[in-house]
């Protein structure tokens, strides 16, 4: 809506700023054509009648030039010299007529609009005063009706038309203060949008392109121990360990444009999870001397691209810490789908530890706090049960709505 229209419980005869200029030229060319009437009612078409007429036509043709538009500015380009134009034939014309002197009426509102606070005050004092003169003058005597009803007029459309700049004012400072609270909001939301995103991709790329690395290093470890003694297995970690090379690239382009990860071949079918889920668990048991086996319980549903990527990464954050941590013989991934949501359980009979005292070492990447915030950034719950000495067990669980 534009600014300048007013609202539906605005709406009125004075409403808006358009309107009231409009009711303010009504009022000026029917008072001046009243006046102009009225005296040759009074006083015939004798030769004073013509400098009247005259005059109230050149009123006419001065105020016909009345600025215009935003800011004020149609054929004269500044108001103070046609404002002063304006009331000097005001004046000259009410010292000939003083039927002309309601005409002081719209006048000193376009005073007021034009001509700064001060000078409007002193230029309405001065049409007040003249008023009061002519028209004493005119009853050759002292009317206290004649005096008191300009100046109470006067002073009347002063106070009003300074009370509503104050408050035009004053909304004026509140819109702009609105204005730079929004744009401080939204560099806000910016900064906190981009922190966010740099925290998601942090947690892609260790969950991704760092496990990679890890078992790029692992296997060609293996191959460089092996390479004389059993060459056949040197090759298959060196082939391995390319295999997994060329999924890490994948992987940071797919990361990079916000895809799927390369392990989701076919997203939003039924088994392209599991089978991602298999092949991280074969990944993790081929560079540790731990068993890990997958389980899938309930009916298997098409996950939403996104959920299926965090749950694979969750897994895949486990697995690691699994491999690198607990020490443990086996582990086991189960991927339980249920009405609504999704669960995935890794369980270990390792080392355990107590998950009061975990502590984020530097340089370590971000371990259960990545996959803490990655879960619950989809509307996901993390539980992590462990004890020394009593294995490990973490449980992701996130909603999904059936068929999205």
């Amino acid at each position: 809506m534009d600014p300048a229209e007013p609202s539906v419980d605005e709406r009125g005869i004075l409403a808006g700023v358009a309107r009231l200029e409009a009711w303010l030229h009504v009022a000026f060319l029917a008072l001046t054509t009243a006046s102009a009437a009225r005296y040759v009612d009074g006083h015939g078409l004798g030769e004073r009648t013509a400098w009247v007429l005259g005059g109230a036509g050149l009123l006419l043709v001065v105020y016909a030039a009345y600025p215009t538009g935003r800011p004020w500015g149609g054929i004269v380009r500044h108001g103070v010299p046609w404002c002063a134009a304006l009331v000097a034939t005001w004046f000259a014309l009410v010292v000939l007529a003083p039927s002309f002197s309601w005409v002081a009426v719209p006048l000193a509102f376009v005073a007021l609009r034009v001509l700064p606070f001060a000078a409007a005050g002193a230029v309405v004092t001065g049409m007040t005063a003249t008023v009061v003169l002519t028209w004493t003058r005119m009853l050759g005597e002292l009317d206290p009706t004649v005096v008191l009803g300009p100046v109470c007029v006067a002073g009347l459309a002063v106070l009003s038309y300074r009370a509503l700049d104050r408050d035009a004012t004053v909304r004026r400072r509140l819109v702009d203060d609105v204005q730079q609270a929004e744009g401080e909001l939204a560099r806000a939301q910016h900064a906190a949008g981009a922190l966010a995103e740099r925290a998601r991709l942090s947690r892609e790329i260790h969950d991704s392109l760092a496990q990679g690395l890890s078992s790029i290093n692992l296997l060609l470890q293996a191959a460089g121990q092996e390479w004389t003694s059993r060459p056949d297995a040197a090759r298959q970690h060196v082939g391995q360990a390319a295999l997994t090379a060329r999924d890490g690239l994948d992987e940071v382009r797919r990361v990079v444009r916000d895809l799927a990860p390369a392990e989701l071949p076919v997203p939003g079918t039924a088994d392209d999870l599991p089978e991602a889920l298999q092949r991280a668990c074969q990944q993790a048991a081929l560079h540790s001397a731990t068993r890990v086996d997958l389980r899938v319980h309930g009916e298997q549903l098409a996950l939403p691209a996104d959920i299926a990527t965090a749950l694979l990464r969750t897994a895949r954050g486990a697995l690691a810490n699994v491999v690198e941590h607990s020490g443990a013989s086996t582990a086991t991934v189960s991927l339980t789908y249920q009405p609504g949501s999704v669960s995935l359980d890794v369980r270990d009979d390792g080392a355990g530890f107590d998950p009061r005292r975990a502590v984020r070492r530097p340089g370590r990447g971000h371990g259960l706090t990545g996959i803490r915030s990655r879960v619950e950034g989809y509307g996901g719950r993390l539980v992590v049960e462990s004890s020394p000495g009593e294995g490990t067990a973490l449980a992701a669980c996130i909603p999904f709505a059936t068929g999205a």
